[in-house]
């Protein structure tokens, strides 16, 4: 069974198992887990995928928390030719890595 989540802007494909990187958030103190509850789609068990507009009624993803990780570091260059300017600059972003559990509703 798999499901089409909405974070921050982004569509992620998951299943039960997947471990995937999500932006970062502000999580209460203590907090294990995380509910996903826009979802897209629902699909790969036993009926038909179900299929939001926009988003699919009741249905919710509930996540581990596994802790937090980084991206891989990307470089930002400018440059204007003949013109003696050039910057550089690294990034790595921020991520909250989960374990995707359980997928209900649809």
């Amino acid at each position: 069974m798999y499901a089409i989540i909405e974070d921050s802007g982004t569509q992620i494909k998951v299943s039960s198992g997947d471990i995937v990187d999500i932006d970062t958030r502000e999580l209460e103190e203590g907090a294990t887990s995380v509910v996903f509850d826009r979802i897209l789609a629902i699909g790969g068990g036993e009926g038909e995928a179900s299929i939001g507009t926009p988003y699919v009624g009741g249905a919710t993803v509930t996540a581990e928390i596994l802790g937090d990780a980084r991206g891989d570091k990307i470089d930002v260059v400018k440059y204007k030719r003949r013109k003696g300017y050039r910057r550089k600059a690294g990034h790595r972003q921020d991520y909250l890595r989960v374990r995707i559990g359980e997928i209900s509703g649809g």
